[in-house]
């Protein structure tokens, strides 16, 4: 075989390898650029729908509290963020969102709360806990 032909047979084929190369680190690096983003913006996503429990829990708690039966205006809205859950969120935080939705109902029957005595703080008013404690293991996890 002629030399001439064999060097540039090595050109066109050192070319076409290095076109390859930068297509392939190209497309790789859209895909995980395009990866990171849908994991952000699921993170995103969950954020809002436990800030959005969170805030509804915490008016239907002092609601309850001040209450001896259900308001349905406090209820209703966080039984749809309960399924809004349901949707998005692990079987985890759903249990921890069902027990706190139990504690809410439970005080509505419960003997009405004096705000006027200093009450005694314990682990009975921080209904969140778990469920806070549960939803950054599960934004955590999700983001990495």
């Amino acid at each position: 075989m002629n030399p001439a032909y064999i060097s540039a047979l090595s050109a066109l084929l050192g070319s076409a390898i290095g076109a390859f190369a930068s297509l392939a680190t190209t497309w790789l690096t859209q895909r995980h650029q395009e990866e990171a983003r849908q994991r952000a913006q699921e993170v995103a996503r969950r954020e809002r729908l436990f800030v959005e429990f969170i805030d509804l829990v915490s008016k239907a708690f002092i609601d309850a509290l001040q209450r001896t039966e259900i308001d349905p205006s406090q209820i209703i809205p966080l039984y749809a963020t309960m399924g809004k859950l349901r949707l998005f969120a692990s079987k985890r935080t759903v249990e921890a969102a069902e027990q706190v939705m139990q504690q809410i109902v439970g005080t509505y029957y419960a003997p009405q709360f004096d705000l006027k005595k200093r009450p005694t703080v314990d682990e009975k008013l921080d209904i969140l806990r778990e469920f806070t404690e549960i939803c950054r293991t599960e934004l955590r996890g999700f983001g990495k």
